[in-house]
């Protein structure tokens, strides 16, 4: 599997294209705001003669959607998610006005909804969906056994876990579920949040601060 990442917007958010040898692709959280971004991401796609064939968003908190509506003109692809996080959709433009600005595009609607354990497919290569909720209820994790990585969103960061304070979010729950979802993986599988840098879970089983 070929995995490029983009940091893309103010928050910055990193969005992962993940490709395989057939150049059957997914999006993970195109969060591109800003016009270069959104190109920057269409010249990988195009130049590399992709065919995407899921948008994924791990959830639907506002830095992570920005580019929903963009893959959506360009590609005719609508995102998919897990219904408990809909309702972030609905609160998009509110969201950005609390951090001062607005949105340039309205949310679209979702094309499909992911629940547990699902298995998301492109060429010789799956995803599977595992629900952990607690940074957002619809919280959704894609971990790909066959290449030994996960795309955790903003549940666990290097050295940190995501913040619990938003709506229907809940930081004893999203401790359990780290826990009993993902440090149950083997423990060097290669953990790619939604911001910063990638680590492993054997390294924030025994390392981070949450945990000990």
């Amino acid at each position: 599997m070929k995995i490029k990442k983009f940091e893309f917007n103010m928050f910055p958010v990193n969005c992962y294209v993940l490709s395989d040898d057939n150049n059957e692709a997914v999006v993970i959280d195109p969060g591109c705001f800003y016009e270069e971004e959104k190109m920057a991401l269409k010249k990988y796609i195009d130049s590399n003669g992709l065919t995407i064939k899921h948008l994924l968003n791990t959830h639907l908190h506002l830095d992570h959607i920005f580019g929903n509506p963009f893959m959506l003109k360009e590609y005719g692809i609508k995102a998919e998610a897990n219904k408990a996080d809909e309702f972030w959709l609905e609160q998009a433009p509110k969201q950005s006005r609390m951090f001062g600005f607005e949105l340039k595009e309205e949310p679209v609607p979702l094309g499909k909804y992911i629940c547990d354990g699902d298995i998301i497919s492109f060429g010789n290569l799956t995803l599977e969906a595992i629900h952990v909720p607690g940074h957002s209820p619809g919280s959704l994790v894609y971990y790909c056994k066959q290449e030994n990585c996960m795309f955790s969103g903003d549940v666990l960061f290097q050295g940190s876990i995501g913040r619990a304070d938003l709506a229907r979010g809940n930081f004893d729950e999203l401790l359990e579920n780290i826990c009993s979802r993902l440090f149950v993986l083997p423990n060097d599988t290669v953990v790619y949040p939604g911001h910063g840098a990638p680590t492993t879970i054997g390294i924030e089983k025994t390392e981070n601060p949450f945990f000990r």
